[in-house]
């Protein structure tokens, strides 16, 4: 008998719906978890049951009714099926033990999903001969499905609060770096640069030249410093990450790109993203940052291509060029304050400054060779 047909039905859902609304209100894994494991042992009659989250798809046995598992122990065959396959699994006969003396006939695995990716699975073992799928599949399914919205949303409010924890541990460094680069560097390259002026007027002929150097790259070094410090102040007045539109950001990107670099082709889908996610006033000029560089460390005409790749906690945007490519010399080191190519006449904050705001809004930054030769970066936000 399926479980629409089963006389009680009507009750069932309406239990099941109360126990969902619960869950959403749970503030910590834990509480999810014992609560499903409660709902299980009201609405049902099952020897044990088992609650399995799954982080980077790995399966995790987080706590278990029945006394031969513990926390971390290996999971079944019949929960590593579910989460490989998506699909809610039986298993019969010794398959559906745990230990040989249980008296075990079958077991249920119900994974649910988020997007494409598994977060929960629910196993439940019966000493019943019973088709438990036809019976039970469905209001298992229900329950882990609220179980998985509750904990996906629990670990996306969990890393927003790491990142911002993290920032402002970031900010406090920044701000000591900051101090000695412009108070006591910047004062040492002044005291540089006017010493070796004085010098280009008392000499002459080579060494002329070499105090004119001297000079110049203490210019150089002091100019460099007042750029950092206009960065940093404006990381320092960034504020925390609020849920924005995707979509309307790029695009507003896209319209400012397009009309500054005519040797720039933008290969973009509006209606892919259309998420939202957590940034900053400034989430823009990651983009523009990346998308600009595209045009301006390329020789002739660039096309881009944009896409878009989801967790059930992130959304990526993805920016692959047919262009020449990550100079070599510069791969391991691209995102680092300073950092740039041979033949760039640039500062190297750029990208520098595109990863210190994507990681301040609890995100990531990446580049790798495109699949035609040239770059992809790959920008990772929260997702709301």
């Amino acid at each position: 008998m399926s479980f629409e047909e089963q006389p009680d039905f009507a009750r069932q859902v309406a239990d099941l719906n109360n126990y969902g609304q619960a869950l959403n209100s749970c503030e910590t894994v834990d509480e999810v978890v014992s609560l499903t494991l409660e709902a299980v042992s009201l609405l049902f009659d099952f020897t044990s049951t088992t609650f399995l989250e799954v982080r980077a798809g790995e399966p995790e046995i987080i706590e278990s009714t029945d006394p031969s598992l513990s926390v971390g122990d290996r999971p079944s065959a019949v929960a590593r099926t579910a989460v490989e396959t998506g699909e809610t699994t039986v298993e019969t006969g010794d398959g559906a033990r745990v230990s040989d003396d249980s008296g075990v006939r079958t077991a249920l695995a119900v994974p649910a999903t988020i997007v494409d990716d598994v977060v929960v699975v629910l196993v439940v073992r019966t000493t019943s001969n019973e088709n438990m799928g036809d019976r039970y599949a469905t209001p298992l399914e229900i329950l882990a499905s609220h179980a998985a919205t509750a904990i996906s949303n629990i670990r996306s409010h969990q890393e927003l609060e790491r990142a911002r924890t993290d920032l402002e541990k970031r900010k406090e460094m920044i701000e000591l770096y900051d101090r000695l680069l412009r108070h006591d560097l910047g004062n040492d390259l002044q005291v540089i640069s006017g010493f070796a002026d004085i010098l280009a007027d008392e000499l002459d002929g080579e060494h002329e030249r070499y105090a004119e150097k001297i000079h110049r790259a203490a210019e150089s070094s002091s100019d460099l410093i007042q750029r950092v410090g206009d960065l940093v102040s404006t990381l320092e007045a960034e504020e925390e990450p609020e849920p924005r539109a995707l979509g309307v950001v790029l695009g507003s990107v896209l319209d400012t790109i397009r009309s500054q670099y005519e040797s720039l082709t933008i290969e973009f889908e509006p209606s892919a993203f259309d998420y939202r996610v957590y940034g900053g006033d400034l989430l823009d000029s990651v983009f523009q940052n990346i998308l600009s560089n595209a045009a301006v460390h390329n020789d002739g005409d660039v096309t881009v291509t944009m896409y878009v790749e989801e967790t059930p906690s992130t959304v990526t945007v993805g920016m692959a060029d047919d262009g020449s490519g990550i100079p070599d010399e510069i791969r391991d080191e691209l995102f680092e304050m300073g950092q740039k190519g041979p033949d760039s006449g640039g500062t190297g904050l750029g990208l520098g400054f595109v990863r210190a705001l994507t990681e301040s809004y609890g995100g990531s930054v990446s580049a790798t060779d495109s699949e035609s030769g040239g770059a992809e970066f790959k920008v990772t936000l929260p997702r709301v």
